[in-house]
């Protein structure tokens, strides 16, 4: 860490990490927005316009999608897109869009003692030394929060580039604009809502149920509840017991002092899964002392604007209305656009113009010289280079050979090492033990195994944690109380040696 912090944070590149100068765009609101949310092979709309301090919502839809934007022809997912727009008869343009969660990769960093214009730098180096992909392949944001101990921490959320660059090419084939990529759980529930009181938020969706911890202004954690609806006889049914363990585990994973200021539980939505998502997990919190309320339609002065009355929530109305009353989105994936107008003023305003004319000229009266020493000088190489092509094309083939084999010469050890630090992390006493462990590329390490109880489990991951070459330690599934069966997942970040 220490290495870390000697860095001139300030040299950093930021463009490469995909994070946007917000205070640069204009982000003024217009009159008329298209909401969309996209969920599990399920697309959400709702049609607002803005008038006179109120928000009309002109239509809605909710649609099944047999394509899926990830896998198939963007212009083939734009067309059906469109024609359900039509059919709907929808004609605007301009859309803010909650992608899916499931999308989205997660990291917690705590933020060290650095001035304010450093801190993002920092953040970038984080995301780059811990999600798995490069810095170039992410579009990432963040949100930090304060403990009630007074320690700061950011979480970081990053999703695929490739993921932004296909849903963008669908939506140009559905003939929209995006003005916005977001989150919906965090466009419903509102982080900077909550400076001291936590807020767990419940957002059921098609598949799964996105969870989020907003606690001290901003995120601390953002994840995804899988298992929790199970199909039976055509019907998807609430799997209560399963979400609920899930939410004690990740109250369990929080600093204590955050764990005790989250007291509350707000689950958005008025369907059957919200409604029996309430009426289940109501009675299962109580013990943990948290109260569970179900919020149905919104209170009236949750945007600043006046909404029509018995409005259902919905991550795609809550986007776009927040949008259009101008509220910088807590995540937001957008990328950056910069018209080739704004490049050229940006190179060439004021003093710089002056400055590049001067040049010009001084340019114009060597320009002769210049062709003469060039031509010279091309000959001289063109000499050097056909002296050594040969010896080149020799080499750049072996080159290319090397490149193909090294995979097969690595003497590291990895897998060696991996197992000894895991051996390593599990007690002697043989309360938690392991059935298996597999190594996928590039350093991703899955274990399953029993364990006594739920803490000895989280000792070992306590404990795995603090393992230096160990990162993003995630339990994915656990079964049982006594003994408990579980799975769960870490990075390898070593680079090389044991």
């Amino acid at each position: 860490m220490m290495d870390l912090l000697k860095l001139d944070f300030r040299k950093l590149d930021l463009r490469r990490f995909g994070v946007r100068n917000l205070a640069q765009r204009n982000r003024q609101p217009g009159a008329a927005l298209l909401g969309l949310a996209f969920d599990a092979g399920r697309l959400e709309g709702v049609a607002l316009r803005r008038t006179n301090g109120a928000v009309e919502v002109k239509k809605t839809f909710s649609v099944s999608l047999s394509l899926d934007p990830l896998t198939d022809d963007p212009v083939l997912v734009g067309r059906e897109i469109r024609k359900n727009l039509d059919a709907a008869e929808i004609r605007e343009r301009r859309c803010a869009v909650c992608v899916p969660l499931s999308w989205a990769l997660t990291l917690t960093a705590k933020l060290p003692d650095l001035p304010e214009a450093d801190l993002n730098s920092f953040l970038q180096i984080e995301a780059e030394r811990g999600f798995p992909y490069g810095p170039d392949a992410l579009m990432f944001s963040h949100s930090r929060y304060r403990t009630p101990g007074g320690e700061q921490y950011a979480t970081l959320v990053a999703i695929p580039r490739d993921h932004v660059t296909r849903l963008e090419a669908a939506l140009e084939a559905a003939q929209l604009r995006p003005a916005s990529f977001s989150l919906g759980v965090a466009a419903l529930q509102r982080a900077e809502a909550e400076s001291s009181d936590g807020v767990l938020a419940l957002a059921p969706g098609e598949s799964s149920i996105g969870l989020q911890i907003s606690c001290g202004g901003g995120v601390a954690v953002l994840r995804t509840v899988e298992g929790a609806f199970e199909v039976e006889g055509g019907e998807s049914r609430l799997q209560a017991d399963q979400v609920a363990r899930e939410v004690r585990i990740t109250l369990g994973q929080l600093p204590q002092d955050v764990r005790d200021v989250v007291r509350r539980v707000r689950i958005f939505g008025q369907g059957d899964a919200a409604d029996e998502l309430a009426e289940q997990l109501g009675p299962r919190l109580e013990s943990l002392g948290i109260k569970v309320e179900q919020v149905k339609q919104y209170p009236p002065a949750e945007f600043g604007l006046q909404i029509p009355a018995d409005t259902a929530v919905s991550p795609a109305l809550s986007l776009a209305v927040r949008h259009l009353t101008g509220q910088v989105p807590t995540f937001e994936f957008l990328p950056p656009k910069v018209s080739a107008w704004q490049q050229l003023a940006g190179r060439y305003s004021s003093g710089k113009l002056a400055r590049a004319g001067v040049a010009a000229g001084g340019i114009a009266l060597l320009v002769v010289l210049a062709f003469l020493v060039q031509q010279v000088q091309l000959f001289y190489w063109h000499a050097k280079w056909s002296g050594m092509k040969t010896r080149v094309t020799e080499l750049e083939n072996m080159q290319q050979q090397i490149k193909k084999f090294r995979p097969w010469f690595d003497d590291s050890c990895r897998s060696l090492s991996i197992l000894r630090r895991l051996t390593e992390a599990f007690p002697e006493d043989g309360t938690v033990s392991a059935k298996s462990v597999e190594i996928r590329e590039p350093a991703n390490v899955i274990c399953s195994g029993t364990a006594r109880d739920n803490a000895a489990l989280l000792r070992t991951t306590d404990k795995l944690r603090g393992t230096k070459e160990v990162a993003n330690v995630h339990i994915e599934q656990t079964r049982g109380a006594a003994p408990l069966q579980f799975t769960l997942n870490f990075q390898w970040a070593q680079r090389g040696g044991k």
